[in-house]
């Protein structure tokens, strides 16, 4: 006998899919679609939206790099000269950024 509660699980897990993901319809040029087809046969990915879901994680985790790194430049320009060496400012930024 199956345990009905798995299934009510179940579906409250698909409720929650289904109201987190929007469907979108998008045009891909055809070098792009070659290659998200390539990453879905060599198994790397189920799906092209689980492949194009990863990537646009992936931009939008390089973005906030990108804003952490420009504010701090930013801050530095305003902050005005150090005594630091190139080597000294490299490694602090490296061990800042490893956490």
């Amino acid at each position: 006998m199956l345990d009905y509660s798995l299934f009510s699980l179940f579906d409250v897990f698909l409720h929650q899919i289904r109201t987190r993901w929007t469907r979108q319809s998008i045009s891909l040029t055809k070098p792009n679609d070659d290659w998200l087809k390539e990453q879905i046969a060599s198994q790397e990915y189920s799906s092209k939206s689980e492949l194009i879901n990863d990537l646009i994680r992936q931009a939008r985790n390089q973005q906030i790099k990108i804003d952490w790194i420009s504010a701090k430049l930013e801050k530095a320009e305003k902050s005005g000269f150090t005594k630091e060496t190139r080597e000294e400012i490299l490694e602090r930024s490296k061990l800042l950024l490893n956490g």
